[in-house]
């Protein structure tokens, strides 16, 4: 039984920094392709950031320069290092993972919400 847990969010000021975790346990091998959503109210899910095992790493155009997605394959642990945040960052922010280590996501989805199956419960980030 897979689990997301993340962690990290809080309130800022504009122009702060947060940085985003998500442990992952219940499954002893690294998902190919993990990725942060962010949802706000009742919009859709955003893709924000996505990273493929190999290093691949691709960002929505509203955050890049901004956001940087890394994860530690020891620590089975997903971070998302967020800077220069902005009031339309706020958002609650999910991680994700594939369903099956071996799945794979062509590039044209690789922020897509359906191309992934596991999910957190989310943290919080407020920007004011």
């Amino acid at each position: 039984h897979v689990q997301l847990v993340e962690s990290g969010g809080d309130s800022v000021q504009t122009g702060g920094s947060l940085r985003l975790s998500c442990a992952v346990s219940g499954y002893s091998a690294s998902f190919r392709y993990m990725a942060w959503f962010r949802q706000i109210l009742m919009q859709e899910r955003e893709g924000v950031a996505m990273i493929h095992t190999g290093g691949t790493t691709n960002y929505a155009d509203s955050v890049k320069g901004r956001f940087t997605i890394s994860r530690d394959r020891n620590k089975n642990t997903l971070y998302l290092q967020m800077n220069d945040l902005r009031p339309n960052d706020t958002g609650m922010y999910y991680c994700a993972s594939v369903g099956r280590v071996s799945d794979w996501v062509p590039p044209q989805s690789y922020l897509n919400p359906s191309s992934y199956t596991n999910w957190g419960q989310g943290t919080q980030v407020t920007v004011s």
